[in-house]
């Protein structure tokens, strides 16, 4: 592996909710290094997602640090960081988010406007095995096609950082498992340190490293010394 490219120490998370305080995480430390695949592995309720949503620049820690390399997003404005998410992160969620009125290519395209040296639209779909499907609307395809579309936007901007929340959760076992090659061939091809978080424990023997988190806080963190390509899971 690389050098840390995400950092975070002591991270705590906590919403309140009416009198009640609730603690999403607690005290958590985790990293994330050049060319990695990681995955944060929990049941629903153990903070994976309040994790990734930190660490992506989308929510802020209660208290604890965050550093992007050298910059320390722990105090960061909305503008930062807004920078940072614009430049260095791409995010591929459970649900495909994808506009239905734009094609495959225009909705990659959203995000390609506005990088600083973007993949072209049609080579990012290239890369996730869609370059026919380019001129498709997203009622054209099907789900797995659909978080493929997704993937080339999160990927499009080349992103420093790949972070994928349950990526395969809304589908089926054999495009779920098509769904994981692709992420982990951006992984192998693009170098972008990448994050998945799933409750599913087959998908992490596909890891280079596990990070288990239990009731907000991380319970281990293994390297894997064996991982598995993903057409060998099954689950």
């Amino acid at each position: 592996m690389g050098r840390v490219v995400l950092l975070a120490k002591g991270v705590t998370k906590t919403y309140q909710m009416g009198d009640v305080q609730v603690r999403a995480l607690q005290d958590v430390d985790a990293k994330l290094c050049e060319g990695e695949f990681l995955v944060f592995l929990g049941a629903s309720g153990s903070g994976k997602s309040t994790l990734l949503n930190i660490l992506g620049g989308l929510d802020s820690a209660t208290s604890g640090q965050v550093h992007f390399r050298d910059t320390d997003l722990s105090y960061a404005g909305d503008y930062e960081l807004t920078q940072y998410r614009r430049k260095h992160v791409g995010f591929v969620f459970q649900f495909y988010n994808l506009i239905p009125s734009l094609t495959a290519k225009e909705n990659v395209a959203l995000v390609t406007e506005i990088a600083e040296d973007p993949l072209d639209p049609a080579e990012a779909l290239e890369l996730v095995g869609l370059g026919a499907r380019v001129d498709h609307f997203p009622a054209q395809l099907s789900g797995g096609e659909q978080q493929r579309v997704a993937i080339a936007r999160a990927v499009a901007k080349r992103p420093s950082i790949l972070l994928c929340d349950e990526p395969t959760g809304a589908l089926d076992f054999q495009t779920g498992l098509v769904v994981l090659q692709v992420i982990e061939r951006i992984n192998r091809e693009l170098g972008a340190a990448t994050a998945v978080i799933t409750h599913n424990a087959p998908i992490a023997a596909m890891a280079d490293r596990v990070i288990t988190l239990a009731d907000g806080r991380v319970t281990s963190d293994v390297k894997n010394e064996s991982r598995m390509p993903p057409e060998e899971l099954s689950w």
